[in-house]
């Protein structure tokens, strides 16, 4: 493969995260969020509904997380992990699409459209970042996947905006109303991510590996792939170290941006600074993205993570005392400024110490290990603001993530990681 032929692929590659994060921004971030607290949940009081918004996503982790190590070990067997990509994103497009049916008091049909999609969004996410390795050495995967993240945000950015112009301008467009015209903003989404999926579909070809004849139903080679993981994980010390820390530091960060703008909703902000805001985190974010994909080359990746963990607790202290609009503004701000780099970071740190032919395998695990660990988040943010009365100490909870998952990374040694993964 010369090396044009590589960019292209890679640029083909991260266009499906420009399209996909349609639904990371407007669908689990910004718009529906609000919508769903507004619109879906009237009748209910606040905290009620930020807590439901909150179980909603426990459950759609979780079920994503019982099924990316299955997936991943089947996909590793039958090197059809583009396959298994194209079913989960078209689960979340066609969800995307059908909650513009969504109405006044259909919190339910909300909560279960929601988690379709999400387990979709998530579910594809598992495959997508097991092609990370096949498609950029070990010494360009942190800014292949930084620079994925950063499609990102533009993607996402990009569709918000003009979604923004919809709903904040209903009528330049001749649509009668705000619902409606945030009701069509779901359906642009699922098309949004459709389309900048196919690049990947048509120009990334999936190596071809010899695995051996099938002998066994999928489903019971991939529980016993599952089983023999387990045990050759252990092997990788310093990849399961860092699992554990990567399990709690994002859960506090997936917690923040699934609950952020629920949140400032409970506490009075507006619905339109809520978006807004969002908004600004995105174009914020793509710079930054860059600048720490930069910045891991320059002191070190873990260093560079470390910046970014610092700068969510600094966030999470400032959210519960945040009162005003201009408050969630400066927090959108330097959530964008760190949101893409500590998953980029994340993930090439991950990438640099899987072996050899078990990408999708051991990505399925770094999917557990985001998945599952993303269920207590948003269920801890939920449940003490639930008991409490007061969601200002659920987001305080998310302290706990953040340092649990800081004092543990102090223990990877990558280099050392990186040699296991030879062995």
């Amino acid at each position: 493969m010369n090396n044009k032929e590589k960019k292209k692929i890679q640029r083909s590659w991260m266009l499906y995260d420009f399209g996909n994060s349609a639904f990371a921004t407007i669908i689990m971030a910004a718009v529906f969020p609000v919508y769903y607290s507004t619109v879906a949940a009237a009748g209910l009081d606040e905290t009620t509904a930020t807590s439901y918004w909150g179980y909603s996503q426990s459950i759609a982790v979780l079920i994503v997380a019982v099924l990316a190590p299955l997936l991943g070990a089947i996909s590793d067997f039958t090197s059809a992990k583009k396959k298994f990509l194209q079913f989960f994103a078209f689960m979340g497009i066609i969800a995307s699409i059908f909650l513009a049916f969504v109405g006044e008091g259909d919190y339910l049909l909300a909560s279960v459209l929601f988690i379709v999609g999400s387990i979709g969004f998530s579910g594809a996410n598992v495959f997508y970042d097991s092609i990370l390795p096949e498609i950029a050495d070990r010494n360009e995967m942190d800014k292949v996947s930084s620079s994925g993240f950063a499609y990102g945000y533009i993607g996402g950015g990009i569709l918000l905006l003009i979604n923004i112009v919809l709903i904040l301008n209903p009528g330049w467009f001749g649509i009668a109303s705000t619902t409606i015209a945030t009701q069509i903003s779901f359906v642009t989404v699922g098309l949004w991510w459709f389309i900048f999926s196919i690049p990947l579909i048509k120009n990334v070809k999936e190596e071809k590996k010899n695995v051996g004849k099938r002998d066994k139903p999928y489903a019971i080679i991939g529980f016993i792939r599952i089983k023999n993981t387990i045990k050759d994980i252990r092997r990788y010390k310093q990849l399961m170290i860092f699992l554990f820390a990567f399990w709690l530091y994002n859960d506090g960060i997936s917690t923040i941006i699934r609950m952020a703008t629920v949140y400032g909703s409970s506490i009075g902000i507006n619905s339109n600074d809520l978006i807004v805001a969002l908004l600004i985190t995105q174009f914020v974010g793509i710079p930054f993205t860059f600048c720490f994909g930069w910045l891991a080359t320059k002191i070190t990746a873990k260093k560079a993570l470390y910046v970014t963990l610092f700068t969510y607790l600094g966030i999470v202290i400032i959210g519960y005392y945040m009162s005003s609009a201009l408050h969630f503004f400066i927090l959108a701000i330097c959530v964008g400024m760190v949101q893409g780099g500590a998953q980029a970071i994340s993930r090439s740190i991950f990438g640099s110490m899987v072996p050899d032919n078990k990408q999708a395998e051991f990505f399925g695990f770094y999917g557990i290990s985001s998945k599952f660990a993303a269920v207590m988040g948003p269920f801890a943010f939920a449940f003490i603001g639930q008991v409490t009365g007061n969601g200002r100490f659920g987001i305080l909870s998310l302290i706990v993530f953040f340092v649990a998952g800081m004092v543990i990374l102090r223990y990877v040694d990558i280099e050392k990681g990186i040699q296991e993964a030879k062995i």
